[in-house]
């Protein structure tokens, strides 16, 4: 039986619970904005890691975007056909595809971007600046003890790296 120690006689009022509400209107918030570009959060993954990280053998990048490997290939040929990644053949020990992101691509990221910014401002509308800060300041730590596995939260850490 829940004995109300955490400040409310809910245990799904539970911070975590909130946190785990909240990711989820996000996501449908980020998909729905995705799907109006038509886009999927595979392309937007892919965008963000060749945009962060640069250039990738294309075996390399499905293994670092850590997604399904048939949905990630589909995303890359399509990102492909719309130009907003370019391929180029190399030879380095053996042929390779070598990916990387173009200038419609990064248009493409920055509106995504744009997206996010105003999902986070109508989310955040009720906060003040200050605590908007201190609420991502906060998350940035929830997200470090994550990463590192703390409070016996180990399949948090692979979940907090993507």
């Amino acid at each position: 039986m829940y004995d109300g120690r955490k400040g409310s006689s809910s245990p799904f009022e539970q911070t975590v619970y909130l946190l785990s509400e909240a990711g989820r209107a996000v996501d449908r918030l980020l998909a729905e904005r995705l799907e109006h570009r038509g886009l999927t959060p595979a392309h937007q993954a892919l965008l963000s890691t060749l945009t962060t990280l640069g250039p990738h053998g294309r075996r390399d990048l499905v293994e670092r975007v850590a997604m399904p490997g048939a949905g990630v290939d589909r995303a890359l040929d399509d990102l492909l056909s719309r130009g907003l990644l370019q391929s180029t053949v190399v030879h380095i020990g053996g042929r390779q595809e070598l990916l990387a992101i173009t200038d419609p691509g990064r248009a493409a990221l920055d509106l995504l971007h744009s997206d996010a910014s105003a999902a986070q401002d109508g989310l955040l509308a009720s906060l003040t600046r200050g605590q908007r800060v201190e609420l991502n300041s906060l998350l940035r730590r929830v997200c470090a003890a994550a990463a590192r596995g703390a409070g016996g939260a180990g399949p948090l850490a692979a979940e907090a790296g993507r």
